[in-house]
C-alpha cells in the first residue's frame, strides 16, 4: 500500500502541474501584428553544417518575406561542412557567408552564432535552424512584437512536420507539447524553456551579458542558457510570441537514433540550468514516468500492479489531454488526437531513456561525439 500510495502522490502532483501549463498556456493572448509596419533591423542568423538538403528551402523561403529587404539581412555561418552546403549557400547573392574557423570546442553552435553576430549590422538578431522554414509574415510579426513589447528576447513557435508514419506523428505530437509548455512558462516569466530554431533577441542585450561567455563550454544550451543570461539583466522583458505568422516548421529526426540523440542533447542541459526551481519539476516528471515502468515490473509478481498501470495510462491521458488538445488547435495538428491515448507508452519509455543518457553527458550530433 505504501507504494500505491506513493504513485497516487506522484500522479496528483503530476496533474496539477500539466493543468497548470494548460491555463497558462491559455492565458498566453494570440498576437497580430498591427498594419503600422515596423522599422527594425534585422539579421537572420543561420549556423549550417552539412546541410545541402535543407538550406536552399529556407534560404528560398527568406526571399519571400514580407518584411522589406532593405530591413533585414541574412548571414549564414558554415560550420566544417564537408558537403554541398557552401556550394548552395553561394546560389543566392543576397546571404551573407561566412565560415567557422575554430576547432576542437565542444559548442560549434554558440561559436558559429557568435561569428554571426559579431558581423550582423541588425538591432535584432533572428536566429533559425538550417532545416527550418518559416512562414511569409515571420520576420515582420517578429519586429512588430518586439516593438510593441519593447521585448530584448522573444521565444517563439517551433513546429515539426509528420507524415503518417509513426516515428514523424511522434515527434510532432511531443514537440507540441514542449513548445505548449514554452509558451505558459515563459509568459508566466518562469523561463524554463524555449528554442534556438526560433527566437529573437537584441543585439545590444546580447553583448551586455557578453555573449556566451559563461556557458561556451556547455555543447548545447545556445537558446535556454542563453535566456537565462539575458533574463538576469533584463528582468520583465523576455516574452512568447503565440501567433500562427510566426510558426517555423522542421523537418522529423529521420530515424529513431537521430531522435533519441536529440532528446539527450536537450536533456543533457538539465544540470546546467540557474533557476533551481525546475529541478523539483523534472524530478516529478522523471519519477511519475518511471513509475509507469516500475509498476510494470511489479505486474509480473501481482497482477494487481497491471490494473494499476492501466489506471495510470488513462489517468496521464486525461490529464495532458486538455493541453496537447489546446496546443494541437493552435498548430493545426487536431488530427494527431486520435494517436494521443496509443503513443502514451512509447512518450513514457522516452523521457525515462532520455532523461537517463542526457545526464551521462555524452551523445552524437552533427556527425560529432560530445561529452
Amino acid at each position: 500500500m505504501i507504494y500505491t500510495y506513493s504513485i497516487i502522490g506522484f500522479a496528483l502532483c503530476y496533474g496539477f502541474l500539466v493543468i497548470y501549463y494548460w491555463h497558462s498556456w491559455r492565458s498566453v493572448p494570440y498576437y497580430s501584428p498591427a498594419a503600422v509596419q515596423p522599422q527594425t533591423t534585422i539579421s537572420v542568423i543561420i549556423p549550417a553544417r552539412n546541410e545541402e538538403e535543407n538550406i536552399a528551402a529556407l534560404l528560398q523561403a527568406l526571399e519571400k518575406q514580407s518584411y522589406p529587404s532593405s530591413r533585414f539581412e541574412v548571414i549564414v555561418i558554415d560550420d566544417h561542412s564537408t558537403d554541398n552546403t557552401v556550394a548552395i549557400v553561394k546560389q543566392f547573392p543576397a546571404v551573407r557567408l561566412l565560415r567557422l574557423e575554430a576547432d576542437n570546442i565542444n559548442s560549434y553552435k554558440k561559436k558559429a552564432i557568435e561569428t554571426g553576430i559579431a558581423a550582423a549590422g541588425g538591432e535584432l538578431i533572428v536566429t533559425t535552424d538550417a532545416d527550418c522554414i518559416p512562414p511569409p509574415k515571420w520576420l515582420e510579426t517578429i519586429a512588430a512584437f518586439k516593438e510593441e513589447t519593447n521585448a530584448v528576447f522573444i521565444a517563439a513557435p517551433v513546429a515539426i512536420n509528420s507524415n503518417s508514419s509513426i516515428l514523424p506523428v511522434f515527434q510532432a505530437m511531443d514537440f507540441m507539447v514542449l513548445q505548449g509548455i514554452t509558451g505558459a512558462v515563459v509568459h508566466n516569466n518562469q523561463l524554463s524553456m524555449c528554442n534556438g530554431a526560433n527566437l529573437a533577441y537584441t543585439k545590444k542585450a546580447f553583448e551586455t551579458v557578453n555573449g556566451f561567455a559563461g556557458i561556451d563550454t556547455i555543447a548545447s544550451g545556445d537558446d535556454m542558457l542563453l535566456m537565462y543570461k539575458i533574463a538576469a539583466q533584463f528582468p520583465g522583458r523576455i516574452h512568447y510570441l503565440k501567433s500562427k505568422y510566426a510558426i517555423v516548421s522542421t523537418a522529423p529526426m529521420p530515424t529513431w537514433s537521430a531522435f533519441f540523440n536529440q532528446r539527450i542533447r536537450w536533456a543533457s542541459k538539465a544540470s546546467k540550468y540557474n533557476d533551481k526551481r525546475i529541478f523539483p519539476v523534472l524530478l516529478l516528471v522523471y519519477l511519475f514516468n518511471l513509475s509507469f515502468l516500475a509498476t510494470a515490473i511489479a505486474g509480473f509478481r501481482d497482477n494487481y500492479y497491471w490494473l494499476l498501470l492501466f489506471i495510470l495510462w488513462v489517468y496521464k491521458t486525461v490529464a495532458e489531454f486538455p493541453l496537447f488538445s489546446s496546443v494541437a488547435s493552435f498548430f493545426g495538428k487536431q488530427r494527431t488526437l486520435r494517436f494521443f491515448f496509443l503513443f502514451q507508452p512509447l512518450h513514457i519509455l522516452y523521457t525515462i531513456i532520455s532523461g537517463l543518457f542526457g545526464q551521462m553527458g555524452n551523445y552524437e550530433w552533427k556527425g560529432r561525439k560530445v561529452s
